[in-house]
């Protein structure tokens, strides 16, 4: 099983893959989601999503300022107002 994430900003969708697992810059701290993860909603802050296709393997990061993360049924939405790159 895999979780979908999708990573857009207001002008394009950057990101959308099957992945393990994502680690977001909350407003209050880091927070992983994986597959199954319980749905809510928080702000993100300026830092780094890192994006791990496997389990065992190195994240990738990108960089985001802003925005909001969103768990749902189909899996992690990450609306940012700008990503890096």
């Amino acid at each position: 099983m895999a979780l979908h994430f999708e990573l857009v900003t207001p002008a394009q969708l950057v990101r959308s893959a099957d992945v393990h697992m994502v680690v977001v810059p909350g407003a209050e701290g880091e927070f992983g989601v994986l597959e199954g993860h319980a749905p809510f909603m928080s702000t993100i802050r300026d830092g780094a999503i890192k994006i791990y296709t496997s389990a065992n393997g190195s994240p990738e990061e990108i960089k985001v300022q802003g925005g909001f993360a969103e768990v749902g049924a189909t899996g992690l939405t990450v609306l940012a107002e700008h990503v890096e790159g």
